[in-house]
């Protein structure tokens, strides 16, 4: 039955989203299967979607079923064997009032666990791609999830928010283009001081990750975010079996 409702409340919940002003969808109460509410309450006042007020036509949206593919494969059970996100969170050592921009956020996979850990913090997660924006959007509020805000990146531009504490970017280096450019505009949406953490694919022939050509050597990508205006904090070449880990401070 559970499998059945998902659906539904996803539909509902963005059939609401983008409704006009004189239409009052009913949504499903988070964690209440099968009770409505109805938006016109005042205690259970109308979802504003953050995809339409960031101009997002969802005209122009792929359907949830040819998203749902890639979704699939990012939160697939057998990757956390390697990528080890529990083991990476503890090595944040979050105090849990942080607030993180997890940039390249995908499906939510760490913007989720960074969520639960933050009790008194909040999480970015932004994305290119508005369709995982959406999902990420209809997991919280079907979840319950307060402590998540979805934004929408350009290629050029992370857009990442002023005052963040911490910047997270996994497995997305290697698919930036104009990488100088977008370091530059990424460092200077930082305040002094913030931390930069970096999960990339180690070289060589690997179970998992991208080509060879279109990885980054480490050495190479210390010195691309350095000349930036990062330092270097932390490097743990051991931490993880396939990528590396690093972190840097906004100087």
């Amino acid at each position: 039955m559970k499998r059945l409702i998902a659906p539904f409340i996803c539909m509902v919940i963005f059939t609401g989203c983008f409704a006009t002003s004189n239409q009052t969808p009913q949504l499903p109460s988070a964690g209440t299967e099968g009770t409505t509410i109805a938006t016109h309450d005042p205690a259970n006042p109308p979802i504003d979607c953050p995809l339409r007020k960031q101009g997002i036509n969802p005209q122009d949206m792929k359907p949830f079923s040819d998203t749902q593919k890639y979704i699939d494969f990012l939160e697939r059970t057998d990757r956390a064997k390697w990528q080890m996100p529990e083991t990476i969170i503890n090595e944040l050592h979050l105090s849990g009032a942080e607030t993180i921009a997890d940039v390249g956020a995908g499906s939510g996979y760490f913007s989720f666990r960074f969520a639960h850990v933050l009790p008194n913090g909040k999480v970015f997660a932004i994305d290119i791609e508005p369709e995982m924006l959406r999902h990420i959007y209809h997991k919280a509020v079907a979840g319950g999830v307060g402590n998540i805000e979805v934004i929408k990146a350009d290629f050029d531009d992370p857009h990442v928010p002023s005052g963040v504490d911490i910047v997270f970017v996994c497995d997305v280096i290697h698919h930036v283009k104009e990488r100088g450019m977008w370091l530059r505009k990424l460092s200077s949406e930082m305040k002094k001081g913030a931390k930069l953490v970096v999960v990339e694919f180690k070289e060589g022939d690997l179970p998992e990750g991208p080509p060879a050509r279109l990885k980054i050597s480490k050495n190479k990508l210390i010195a691309m975010i350095a000349e930036t205006n990062f330092k270097l904090d932390l490097d743990k070449p051991k931490l993880l079996p396939y990528q590396v880990f690093l972190v840097f401070s906004k100087t």
